[in-house]
């Protein structure tokens, strides 16, 4: 039998989907909007950036309402934490702010940046994410996935498996190379991401770092954010992980697979309000944020997701499901 045979006969596998809504702290429109997606159950868990503008009401916002909480490691927008860093660093132009999304790459593919600045800087991140929380991150990811980098995935690795936090993310996502949809620019940008994540897999491993069986959450940025376009993700998903696959024990009759959906819910940032030092992006001042909040929230996508056998769940729930599962 070939393979398209024999997952046209496999039964629906459980999916346990992890839903994280990142630049938590960016505005307080944000948290507001944030909050409000927690509570409908459009997001599972959050992604804290601790240089932002609304951080400390960002903390503050999850202790109160119980949401589960992880660091966004931010090297690329704003301000470092790191005060020997706000004088003087390769991490940082002449105006003190990190080089921005595309200037960090750069300046690393021209190797000027140093490697141990960039762990001081991580270190310094979690700890004030520890002094704000009162608990080390559930999960770490990248801001504009600065963490699967070339080189800068090493010490990324390393910081995580000496603070013992067990997750991060490996954004690489089955649909992507079939959504012509998607801008010229956006499909290269996002293509690269893939490929720098592919070749961090590696390297994490070698740390004991985990993640999700499957990522989704670059086709469905924004206004491509939709019930259909979400559908279509968790297909491709679904199918790009089925061949061979070895997720689910022996004594369950039933496949598992975890998953996370990377989301950006909330009410646009004001002008001059908000960002990590320099203000807020176009992207936080569209519509987009609060199109996803709305859609993430819809009765449809509820609906949707009981039909795929999607389960939401946060990254400490995949952790008491991996240990019953032996992952």
């Amino acid at each position: 039998m070939c393979p398209l045979q024999k997952q046209q006969i496999m039964p629906q596998p459980r999916m346990m989907l992890v839903i994280t809504g990142d630049d938590f702290g960016y505005c307080p429109q944000r948290n507001q909007g944030i909050v409000e997606c927690f509570q409908a159950r459009g997001i599972t868990t959050v992604s804290l950036l601790v240089n932002a503008s609304a951080t400390k009401e960002a903390a503050d916002l999850a202790k109160r309402h119980n949401i589960p909480i992880g660091l966004h490691a931010n090297l690329s927008e704003g301000i470092p934490v790191c005060p020997s860093h706000q004088q003087s660093s390769t991490l940082t132009n002449q105006c003190g702010f990190f080089h921005g999304k595309m200037g960090f790459r750069q300046a690393l593919e021209r190797g000027q940046l140093s490697m141990n600045q960039v762990e001081v800087e991580l270190r310094a991140q979690i700890k004030l994410f520890q002094d704000l929380t009162g608990h080390l991150p559930h999960h770490m990811d990248g801001h504009q996935h600065v963490h699967v980098l070339p080189e800068v995935r090493e010490v990324f690795a390393k910081v995580l498996s000496d603070f013992k936090i067990p997750y991060t993310r490996v954004p690489v996502e089955a649909s992507l190379q079939s959504c012509s949809w998607l801008m010229p620019h956006l499909r290269n940008f996002y293509t690269q991401v893939e490929k720098d994540a592919l070749d961090s897999i590696p390297v994490f491993t070698r740390y004991g770092i985990r993640w999700p069986d499957v990522y989704l959450g670059l086709t469905t940025m924004g206004q491509n954010m939709s019930p259909t376009n979400l559908q279509r993700a968790l297909n491709h998903a679904v199918a790009a992980w089925l061949p061979g696959s070895n997720s689910s024990a022996p004594d369950h009759d039933e496949a598992l697979i975890t998953a996370e959906l990377m989301v950006h819910p909330g009410y646009p940032s004001h002008p001059q309000e908000g960002g990590c030092g320099e203000g807020p992006d176009e992207f936080s001042q569209s519509d987009d944020r609060q199109h996803e909040l709305n859609v993430l929230t819809h009765p449809s996508v509820m609906a949707l997701y009981r039909h795929q056998k999607v389960q939401v769940c946060s990254f400490k729930d995949l952790q008491i499901l991996e240990s019953e599962y032996g992952k």
